[in-house]
């Protein structure tokens, strides 16, 4: 008997989301309908009908992984793109673009936050942290609330500008830099929401963008300039940048330096800030987890300050954050340009087409996760992580372009909650959980304020 030759199957066409559907779905709440395609397309290419723009949308972790990892090379980051472009007018070419510059930059920044190099500033760091969070007592003993998102900006920015640029850049201006990258990150919205809109053509946000943008440069730039004199001795950022060369050879110049600066204060600020402000309401309204967390932090570290030598066995608090990060992705868009005719997921893709992969929307697929909306830590034990697919789980993105401050995350966001449950008792004030605000960078819409007890204090009373 003539076993008959398989099938092939060939390339179709992908089904469209129709304009009707699409557009006021996004009016409506940007987020939640992105969440929404990605849902009802279960793990098909589909491609969205914004009139004269069709991006496609992949959602499945077996397509992630090609397009990220496997088959990079053909999906570019396309820094002249519909999405990427307006960002461009902000960071530039460098570290967050692609092809040689962002080879040239990645190769000077990525001895800088190897685990090894991070993890031996590790200590001085976790005294920052320390430090900056024992200056909520005053706070705690007035009665005082704190916006979180205000605290933990200012807690992060005293220990990366201490750790990562020498102090080249203060607190106090890092604080600057970081309020206008605020401004650039919602105003920058209607263009990344409308992204066939030309640059030339006027549109709301641009103005705020542009302000932005000259009161960073204000800060940056002199500093930038100052620190060229004594690169050759600095061990910082800033230095590490200024003796940094492109592939043939040449000197980085002051534009490089620039753009890779105003890089690596987001990257190294932004995620942990964001997503920290919503772990308190979910504590609030999750006891059990609450409890569990605690425990695990008064088991592990008592009253005292947090130390490196405590992370290691923080095991439930990584469970946490890993969990806030599944829902609260900050790089919450991953858009990526066909770069020559591929199939993907029995879909033909042309070249130029615009691809758009979303860890926000993957990581809430009930295909991958169940219940994807409950806030469970249980999720990333040991053994449900081995169990599914690499990609149903990709907050710092994948491949080439994996985000350098991963490690770095993780271990400030430890010290952070860590001090901060080690010595305060907390009650949010509103428990409601913010709602998703879609900007360059994924952020809460509400703030959250907290009500603060010394914990000896709870336990003498």
């Amino acid at each position: 008997m003539v076993t008959p030759p398989i099938a092939q199957t060939r390339p179709r066409r992908a089904k469209t989301v129709p304009l009707w559907h699409v557009l006021p779905a996004l009016a409506r709440d940007p987020a939640r309908a992105l969440i929404g395609f990605g849902q009802q397309a279960d793990g098909e290419v589909v491609r969205l009908n914004l009139g004269s723009f069709r991006p496609y949308l992949v959602t499945d972790p077996v397509h992630v992984q090609q397009v990220l990892g496997d088959r990079a090379d053909n999906f570019g980051r396309a820094g002249d793109g519909p999405f990427w472009g307006p960002l461009r007018r902000f960071f530039g070419d460098g570290i967050l673009s692609d092809g040689p510059v962002w080879s040239d930059s990645r190769r000077v920044l990525q001895p800088i936050f190897t685990a090894r190099r991070v993890e031996a500033m590790l200590g001085g760091i976790a005294e920052t942290i320390a430090d900056a969070v024992a200056e909520l007592d005053a706070p705690a003993r007035a009665g005082r609330p704190v916006d979180i998102g205000a605290e933990q900006t200012r807690i992060i920015c005293q220990a990366i500008m201490k750790a990562f640029f020498a102090d080249r850049i203060s607190v106090a201006d890092a604080l600057r830099i970081i309020e206008a990258q605020e401004s650039i990150a919602t105003s920058v919205i209607p263009r990344v929401l409308v992204p066939y809109v030309p640059l030339a053509l006027p549109m709301p946000g641009d103005r705020t963008f542009r302000n932005a943008v000259r009161r960073i440069d204000e800060v940056l730039v002199p500093i930038v300039r100052s620190a060229r004199a004594t690169a050759a001795q600095g061990d910082d950022v800033i230095s590490t940048l200024w003796r940094g060369t492109t592939r043939d050879g040449r000197p980085t110049d002051e534009r490089q330096v620039r753009n890779d600066t105003v890089a690596m204060v987001a990257v190294s600020t932004e995620t942990t800030v964001n997503v920290l402000t919503w772990l308190w309401p979910h504590l609030e309204r999750s006891p059990a987890v609450a409890a569990r967390l605690q425990e695990e932090i008064d088991e592990v570290v008592g009253a005292g300050p947090v130390g490196p030598q405590h992370l290691p066995r923080l095991g439930y608090t990584r469970m946490v954050l890993d969990e806030l990060i599944r829902l609260y992705p900050v790089g919450w868009l991953v858009p990526r340009q066909v770069i020559r005719p591929v199939t993907l997921g029995e879909v033909e893709l042309e070249a130029g087409a615009t691809v758009l992969i979303s860890p926000l929307i993957t990581q809430r697929l009930p295909r991958y996760w169940d219940q994807p909306e409950v806030f469970d830590p249980d999720r990333f034990t040991p053994e449900r992580v081995r169990s599914r697919h690499r990609y149903a789980f990709f907050p710092f993105g994948g491949g080439p372009h994996q985000c350098l401050g991963m490690h770095l995350f993780y271990l400030e966001a430890q010290l952070v909650v860590a001090n901060l449950l080690s010595r305060y008792r907390m009650r949010v004030r509103r428990p409601e959980i913010p709602a998703l605000q879609l900007a360059a960078a994924l952020r809460p819409r509400d703030r959250v304020e907290l009500d603060l007890r010394l914990a000896h204090e709870v336990a003498v009373a």
